[in-house]
């Protein structure tokens, strides 16, 4: 059984960025579906955990201390006029939200105080506007690949985890919004984001860039899932044996990393050492303390040992590259939007992580969505006229079918390996990171031949797999061409910032994996210290 549905937008991805690009989109008079591999509303890395958001007053002076501040952090990779543009559009949407009913905490004045979103009444809130503004949505709706005709992107198909069925969708612009890839590292939210829509927007064409920016990852109990690790910075840190470990916490730079490779690290919250202080740190984010509390330990006093979850291009930087203020890549018709997109015009080599992901989210939605629309419903004939032909290539049904079943637990496996261990992905060097690689390729080459298991799970995962490993690939395509260290990067071998290599690199291609070097659009000389 296959459902068939026209509109004129097609948004794939159900998290913040993509709620707010169907919006958006609706609200410029277009029909819209929007499709989800989960559940929009509490699918994704936004969902289960609150985050923080980039709002700052009008105030001209402020905002440029801002942007400078930002801009310094970014490695001189960001663009500031990019950064205003999400400083405008967070203040503008902030508002809109809290009038749609989102319950602001508010100062002693009563002011709202509109820098934090907790995300379950966040996105709830967002799935009733999405509704509201008469988008049609597919929850549990995995997309498999896009359509696509001589004129550009023209929909996509997937499967239904619902009634085991397939869909296809035709739109003459879709927004990519399905957020990065954690590699299924077992983050909380982040088991969908295994960089389905880089592979799909790839096989048209697309190009990425930042990929190199995605040395990035986060603390948790080691037996648990809840990467939101602020409230390590209360914690004492020990060995196995109980020795206290000097040297930071989870903002630390290279602290947890370098112990972790060492040996088991354990934390205790004991800087909390008041009930008052205990009380305000479990409101202030309660989430944190449910693995905790479930296995019985009460981390004020006892300690609990801690492990580093990968979060690849999740709050890493490297996404789909954008040609236009509206969010545009370079196929026509296509756009990206939240952490599917590179985020470097407003973060450069900085992780995105917290604010200013959560920021992007919104104003890269709103911008897509909105781009998105006016492009489709400038076109002149209806998508139905069009001679629309699947784009997909890997990670589908391949070859006869007297072929091998693609494993494709072996080729997470396979992946898994090269992109977790911090010996690798973390402490990066040439020699190590180029080892890595030609065994990635040699996956590619190998694992990808074959018949795909039936069923929606079987379907899933094989094109799951085949996400990770080109976005794995592209990684370190990436990181061995930057040959020095610049802010989320770094490789021994240059463990210095050159000033010369203040651009992006942007890749592209899959069998053969194409790397190119772009001019920053906007260059201040600096003196990189």
């Amino acid at each position: 059984m296959t459902t068939k549905l026209e509109a004129d937008v097609l948004v794939i991805g159900g998290g913040p960025a993509g709620a707010w690009a169907a919006w958006s989109a609706a609200k410029h008079n277009a029909r819209v579906v929007l499709v989800d591999k989960g559940y929009l509303g509490s699918s994704g890395a936004t969902a289960p955990g609150g985050t923080n958001l980039l709002y700052l007053p009008p105030d001209p002076e402020l905002r440029e201390q801002a942007v400078q501040q930002r801009y310094r952090e970014s490695g001189y990779l960001a663009e500031p006029a990019w950064i205003h543009r999400v400083l405008d559009q967070v203040y503008e949407s902030l508002v809109l939200v809290e009038s749609w009913g989102y319950p602001f905490r508010r100062d002693e004045d009563g002011v709202p105080l509109r820098d934090h979103l907790q995300g379950p009444e966040y996105m709830k809130l967002m799935r009733r506007q999405v509704a509201r503004a008469g988008v049609k949505i597919l929850d549990q709706s995995p997309a498999l690949e896009l359509l696509v005709d001589e004129h550009g992107v023209g929909g996509a198909r997937g499967v239904s985890r619902l009634n085991g069925g397939e869909w296809e969708v035709r739109a003459h612009a879709v927004v990519i919004a399905t957020g990065g890839c954690a590699f299924l590292s077992k983050g909380l939210g982040c088991n969908v984001l295994t960089g389905d829509g880089l592979l799909m927007a790839a096989e048209l064409g697309a190009e990425l860039s930042g990929m190199e920016f995605t040395r990035q990852y986060a603390p948790s109990a080691a037996f648990g899932t809840n990467t939101r690790g602020r409230l390590l910075n209360w914690a004492t840190y020990t060995a196995e044996d109980g020795t206290v470990l000097q040297g930071g916490g989870p903002r630390a730079g290279d602290f947890l990393p370098r112990m972790l490779s060492q040996g088991p690290v354990y934390a205790v919250l004991n800087h909390a050492d008041t009930e008052e202080k205990r009380q305000i740190l479990r409101k202030s984010h309660a989430i944190f303390f449910l693995p905790l509390d479930r296995a019985g330990i009460d981390p004020f006093t006892e300690r609990f040992p801690l492990t580093l979850r990968y979060e690849g291009t999740v709050r890493g930087t490297g996404g789909i590259r954008l040609v236009s203020d509206d969010c545009g890549t370079t196929v026509s018709g296509l756009y990206a939007a939240g952490d599917a997109a590179t985020r470097e015009r407003v973060t450069g080599a900085k992780s995105g992580g917290g604010a200013f992901n959560a920021s992007w989210a919104i104003s890269s939605g709103t911008w897509s969505g909105a781009g998105a629309a006016k492009y489709a419903l400038a076109q002149s004939r209806s998508v139905s006229e069009r001679r629309l032909r699947p784009a997909g290539r890997y990670g589908l049904e391949a070859g006869a079918h007297t072929a091998e079943e693609i494993d494709s637990a072996a080729l997470v496996h396979g992946v898994q390996q090269e992109v977790f261990p911090l010996d690798i992905n973390y402490f990066r060097s040439e020699p190590v990171l180029q080892a890595s690689l030609e065994r990635l390729h040699g996956l590619w080459e190998s694992g990808l031949t074959g018949t795909v298991r039936p069923g929606v799970q079987g379907r899933v995962r094989t094109r799951e797999a085949a996400a990770m490993l080109a976005t794995a690939r592209w990684m370190y395509t990436a990181a061995l061409e930057r040959k020095e260290s610049r802010v989320l990067h770094a490789l021994a071998e240059y463990p210095d910032t050159d000033p010369a290599q203040q651009h992006r690199l942007i890749v592209s291609g899959l069998e053969r994996i194409r790397i190119r070097k772009e001019a920053q659009p906007y260059r201040q000389e600096v003196v990189v210290p």
